[in-house]
């Protein structure tokens, strides 16, 4: 079959973006200014525009939703669902990304009203399928919890095993054997001490790093 007699399709790019306050995982909603579902929150992105591939397209509508400007993303899977947007045939190859909250406030853009970060455990009803995309990117999120470092993007360059275990439990859904949990971050994530201690309402903690983050130290 020649390629133009092929039913073609729109290919848009969105973006779960998720960041922990301390507390609470928060993902990046954005309440749509236009029709179709105008008013109602769904996940920044939008469609992709001629000689410009899907990476580029996702950092592109990020930023102009939501002000933000990410260059980690990792695509989670395909949604192509006949159906799933009621302008017509539309593919969206949804990405994920991890971010530290502090410093990090969004800007409604574009056609956004709004963007804010909102608990995932508290999510509004979403636009489109956009709540099927939000939970298989956190069921990739789980299945990666203690395979990867991915989820200690989410924290301060240094922590307490405390505060990771705290987001590791928010990611689980569950509580967490601290025993068990130390034991993995110090042996297996590795985590590297960092030399420095936090104070607080209890005893001094050490703080860590991941390898990567300058001034980590292996001593």
């Amino acid at each position: 079959m020649d390629l133009k007699d092929r039913k073609l399709f729109a290919i848009a790019a969105d973006l779960v973006v998720f960041a922990f306050d301390g507390g609470d995982l928060k993902l990046l909603l954005v309440r749509r200014a236009k029709a179709p579902f105008k008013g109602e929150w769904a996940l920044p992105g939008g469609f992709l525009e001629d000689g410009e591939d899907l990476d580029a397209c996702a950092i592109r509508e990020l930023k102009e939703e939501t002000g933000l400007e990410l260059r980690k993303l990792s695509q989670i899977a395909v949604f192509s669902a006949p159906g799933r947007d009621p302008r017509g045939d539309v593919i969206s190859v949804p990405y994920i990304a991890l971010v530290r909250l502090a410093g990090v406030s969004p800007i409604a853009g574009s056609d956004a009203d709004d963007a804010e970060w909102i608990g995932v455990n508290s999510l509004p009803p979403l636009a489109f399928d956009h709540a099927e995309i939000v939970e298989a990117a956190r069921k990739k999120l789980l299945d990666g919890l203690y395979q990867t470092t991915d989820v200690f993007e989410l924290l301060p360059p240094s922590f307490t095993l405390s505060e990771a275990q705290t987001v590791f439990e928010c990611v689980s859904g569950g509580e967490i054997d601290k025993r068990n949990f130390r034991s993995w971050a110090l042996k297996k994530a590795p985590l590297i001490e960092t030399g420095e201690q936090r104070t607080g309402a209890h005893r001094p903690a050490r703080t860590y790093s991941l390898p990567s983050e300058p001034g980590a130290s292996n001593e």
